[in-house]
C-alpha cells in the first residue's frame, strides 16, 4: 500500500509592496515538491498588495503557521519597513530555529540580516542593495544563489526560480529538480544581455541607479537603524 509522502511545510512572507515575482517564481518550484503544503504568511488574513497592483491573500499569519522546514523572505521596495519591524523580526527568528531551510530572494536576505540570521554567512541580494549585507555582518556573493549551511539566498527577483531548483535538489534529489525545471519549462533565453550591471553597461546603470535613488537611501538607513540594534 502506498504512503503519502511526509509534508514538507514551506512558508513564504507576504507584504505590502512585495515585488511578487520574488514570491510567485519559487512558489511555482516549491509547490511541485513531494508533501509540499506551502504558505503565504502575514500579518493577517487581509489580501496584500503587491508592488504594480497585484493583490495577493495570505494563507496564515504569525501566529497561525505551523513550525516550517522552509521559511523564504521575498524581497521588494516594502521590505524597508520590514527591516525594524519586531513582529516580523520574531515571527522570522522563531521560525528559523527549526526550520530545515532558512532563505530569501533578493533584497528579502537583508530581513533575514535584520533578524540576527546573516552573521559570519555568505550571501547574495539584489546588486544595488548588495553592500548593505555586510552591516549584518554578512559576506555580500555576487553570484546568483549562494549556499551557506542552511542559509539559502537568491540575487535579484527572477534568480527566485533558480535558488527553489537548487533546493529541490539539495532536498529530493537532482533529477526532480531536473523533472521541475523541465515541467515550467524554465529555459531563459533573454532577448538582451542586461540582466546583470556588467552586462547593461554604465549607462543603463546609471539611470537605474537614479531611478530608485530615493528608496535605496530610505533602504540603507533602515539598515543602518537595524545593524545599530543587533550591536
Amino acid at each position: 500500500m502506498s504512503t503519502s509522502p511526509k509534508p514538507f511545510r514551506i512558508g513564504l512572507l507576504l507584504f505590502p509592496e512585495i515585488t511578487q515575482l520574488d514570491m510567485t517564481g519559487p512558489y511555482e518550484v516549491f509547490t511541485k515538491f513531494p508533501g509540499a503544503e506551502v504558505h503565504l504568511v502575514w500579518k493577517s488574513m487581509e489580501p496584500v498588495t503587491a508592488n504594480g497592483g497585484m493583490r495577493i491573500l495570505p494563507t496564515a499569519t504569525f501566529e497561525t503557521c505551523p513550525q516550517l522546514d522552509l521559511v523564504c523572505v521575498p524581497g521588494g521596495g516594502g521590505m524597508n519597513p520590514l527591516l525594524n519591524d519586531a513582529e516580523t523580526l520574531a515571527f522570522l527568528k522563531r521560525q528559523a530555529a527549526a526550520a530545515r531551510y532558512v532563505t530569501s530572494v533578493c533584497t528579502g536576505s537583508l530581513v533575514l540580516g535584520a533578524a540576527g540570521l546573516l552573521k559570519g554567512k555568505r550571501a547574495a541580494t539584489h546588486w544595488m542593495s548588495r553592500e548593505m549585507l555586510a552591516d549584518f555582518g554578512a559576506i555580500p556573493v555576487a553570484e546568483r544563489v549562494v549556499v551557506d549551511g542552511n542559509v539559502y539566498t537568491g540575487g535579484g527577483v527572477t534568480a527566485g526560480i533558480d535558488f527553489a531548483l537548487k533546493v529541490a535538489a539539495d532536498a529530493f534529489g537532482p533529477d526532480l529538480a531536473k523533472s521541475i525545471q523541465l515541467a515550467i519549462e524554465y529555459n531563459p533565453q533573454p532577448p538582451f544581455n542586461a540582466g546583470s550591471p556588467e552586462g547593461a553597461g554604465e549607462e543603463i546603470v546609471s539611470r537605474t541607479r537614479a531611478a530608485a535613488a530615493g528608496r535605496q537611501a530610505e533602504r540603507a538607513a533602515a539598515v543602518k537603524q537595524a545593524a545599530a540594534r543587533l550591536a
